[in-house]
């Protein structure tokens, strides 16, 4: 969610909400990683705790709309590497690219993405980035499957444990990110590493 995007007129239906979470977002952005407070977003929204309670009845349900960012862009680009794509290797290199430069360009959703944001906050946040993090392991799974039907890789090969695999090293590269104030690229040396990875 590009934090500097213009918001459209006050009058505009969802304008202020996406306000709301795109001022959210910036915040996390904070390589400091401290936490996020309702006060401190009205303060930097320039309203109310209250005026924010008139969009969102909870601080949990302002996660659950930056989570729902998250899997409506992840996924829709996941489909469209699926249908670009035949060759299945081709597609788990397409995916593991896609979810590293996503974490580049929105620093904020890292932190909800590694679950640092959602400390202390309710549990649901966590197991719907939880379920979110198996919808990409099944994704991938589905493609080393079609890498496997194509016979870009050996009889034997085990779809599950190898997309467990990338999915623990783009997860480790989140966590790199964030955890180094967002200065360490998570997809520094990809190019050298997917042959790993992915053959």
């Amino acid at each position: 969610m590009d934090s500097t995007s213009p918001i459209a007129g006050p009058r505009k239906p969802g304008a202020r909400k996406l306000q709301i979470l795109q001022t959210l977002a910036a915040m996390l952005e904070d390589p400091k990683g401290e936490k996020v407070t309702t006060a401190a977003l009205a303060a930097r929204l320039g309203v109310s705790e209250a005026a924010l309670y008139r969009h969102f009845a909870s601080k949990a349900q302002m996660f659950e709309g930056l989570i729902e960012f998250i899997e409506t862009s992840v996924f829709g680009l996941i489909n469209e590497i699926s249908a670009r794509e035949t060759s299945g290797l081709r597609q788990v290199r397409a995916i593991v690219a896609m979810l590293l430069e996503f974490a580049q360009t929105n620093k904020g959703m890292t932190r909800v993405l590694i679950g640092d944001a959602l400390v202390n906050e309710n549990e649901r946040l966590q197991e719907r980035i939880n379920q979110l993090i198996e919808r990409i392991e099944a994704s991938l799974k589905q493609s080393f499957r079609v890498a496997a039907t194509e016979r870009e890789v050996a009889e034997n090969f085990d779809a599950a444990a190898r997309s467990a695999l990338v999915v623990a090293f783009v997860v480790g590269r989140w966590h790199r990110f964030a955890k180094s104030g967002f200065r360490k690229a998570p997809a520094e040396a990809l190019e050298a590493q997917l042959p790993v990875l992915v053959s």
